[in-house]
């Protein structure tokens, strides 16, 4: 087996035995990008040379014994929202082509301080605006189970990255489900955590009170891992909580008879694929045999979650982006008479169709006359979203869902209807909307030999017990050991 296959926990053993070095690792990555990069499309920035640079350094350092971190020479590829100091940063914007960011996001510093090795920025919708990484103003990312279809957006970059074994784990941003949907689609493991577990201080915002960073990795054992490198209280972010940190590695337990487990019934009705939904069903099915309570339930409001979040992260995306303007950073027009044009045709040049139709939705909602009947109304209704939660966590500790209501579709397929696009959101932005965690795992594969993801969604600050939850499951079937040939 090569070294590009194996998870991190699997890498650092073989560290410390000395069966390989760190430049062997990280050298593995890159060969497996050369051979598959042209063909997935995942990355916009490798940092080939740094890297290797960073490995030697390191290699250097573990046989003087000097101390490492928890992820010590382990590769890892970021999502191009993350602020990287000193690499391009473009959040797959026209507008951003040539940013060089001059500091590093919080979450960067923890990789740094862990070991990590930043071997690439992966590719994404624009400004994280999409479900499918087509409105990326560079490259369209493919999916490595097939290449015809999409990764899921708006972390498809780095799903595919990960799916494709050109990085053992990565980072994403997930703002209505773009971390979970991307994991569904490329078979991976991947979390939303609590809204402030995880610092947002150098992320390009898209919507600030629905945006979270949060990890892919192959296996779950890797997620606690990388979750226990990412989270805790930054002063930097006034939103990040301040509570005490655990280690998400103890929660690794095969148990789960303690545990209570919902299954809603609108998550599994309109929309929803065949396959996906009888496959979800089936693993629900797997944590009876397992030991956990599992019932049917009812989410009353969760027909409203999705035109409550396309109404608000649009309100808040309009006045996120006010701030790309041509003026301080970022893309200039090269032609304009006053100022007055210099704003306008920098952003009608820049930004890309989605962005520009998210934008426009935004401050349409904020504007007057509108801003009561839509935006008021949409926080009112985000309220009785996170009270409905609320109601369920008292009868259970989690509620199981499917993450996407279908497998990857084709590429393409969706870009002219972009309500349709909207709707592959349908299971995963309830959890934005509240600010609750939710992890997506493999439960199975449909007829074409696409994955299938499960959606775990719990109560605030619930990660170690979903960890478990998940880590039972996964124990207990062989979806996660499943790769595509690419």
């Amino acid at each position: 087996m090569e070294l590009n296959e194996l998870t991190i926990h699997e890498l650092k053993d073989k560290l410390n035995k000395k069966e390989c070095t760190v430049p062997d690792i990280v050298n593995s990555y890159l060969k497996k990008i050369k051979e598959a990069e042209p063909k997935v499309d995942a990355y916009l920035t490798i940092l080939e040379d740094e890297a290797m640079q960073e490995a030697k350094a390191m290699q250097e350092k573990l046989e003087k014994g000097e101390e490492k971190g928890n992820l010590f020479g382990i590769p890892i590829a970021i999502k191009d929202a993350i602020c990287t100091k000193g690499v391009r940063t473009t959040s797959a914007s026209k507008i951003l082509e040539n940013f060089i960011s001059p500091y590093d996001a919080t979450v960067m510093e923890k990789l740094h301080n862990e070991g990590a090795i930043m071997i690439g920025k992966t590719n994404m919708d624009e400004f994280a605006m999409g479900s499918s990484t087509e409105h990326s103003a560079y490259k369209t990312t493919k999916n490595p189970w097939d290449l015809s279809r999409i990764p899921g957006g708006s972390s498809g970059g780095s799903a595919a990255a990960v799916s494709a074994g050109m990085a053992p784990c990565a980072l994403g941003s997930d703002t209505g489900g773009s971390i979970r949907q991307p994991a569904s689609l490329c078979g991976i493991v991947g979390m939303k955590p609590t809204y402030g577990l995880v610092s947002r201080y150098g992320l390009i915002a898209y919507a600030s009170s629905f945006d979270q960073i949060g990890p892919f990795t192959r296996d779950v054992e890797d997620l606690a891992i990388l979750l226990n490198a990412i989270s805790g209280h930054d002063d930097k972010d006034t939103t990040s909580v301040n509570r005490e940190d655990e280690d998400y590695t103890k929660a690794l337990v095969k148990d789960v008879k303690d545990i209570k487990i919902g299954v809603p019934k609108e998550f599994f009705e309109k929309g929803i694929n065949e396959e996906v939904r009888d496959t979800v069903l089936k693993a629900a099915k797997k944590y009876e045999k397992l030991g956990a309570k599992v019932e049917e339930c009812s989410f009353k409001v969760a027909d409203y979650s999705l035109a409550t979040y396309y109404i608000i992260a649009c309100a808040e995306a309009s006045s996120n982006l006010g701030r790309f303007d041509g003026i301080r950073y970022g893309y200039r027009t090269k032609e304009f008479k006053d100022l007055k044009e210099l704003f306008k045709k920098t952003r009608q040049e820049g930004f890309g169709d989605e962005v520009k139709r998210r934008i426009f939705l935004g401050t349409c909602v904020l504007s007057s006359g509108y801003n009561d009947a839509y935006y008021v109304k949409a926080q009112k209704v985000r309220n009785l979203l996170r009270q409905e939660f609320a109601k369920q966590f008292e009868n259970y500790d989690f509620l199981l869902t499917p993450t996407s209501p279908t497998t990857a579709f084709k590429i393409g397929e969706k870009m002219e209807n972009p309500l349709e696009m909207y709707l592959a959101d349908i299971c995963t932005v309830p959890v934005n909307v509240a600010g609750v965690p939710a992890l997506s795992i493999p439960c199975g594969y449909s007829k074409e030999g696409l994955p299938i993801g499960m959606q775990l969604i719990g109560n605030y600050f619930s990660e170690s017990k979903m960890i478990r939850t998940a880590y039972t499951y996964e124990q207990n079937t062989d979806w996660h050991n499943m790769h595509p040939n690419i």
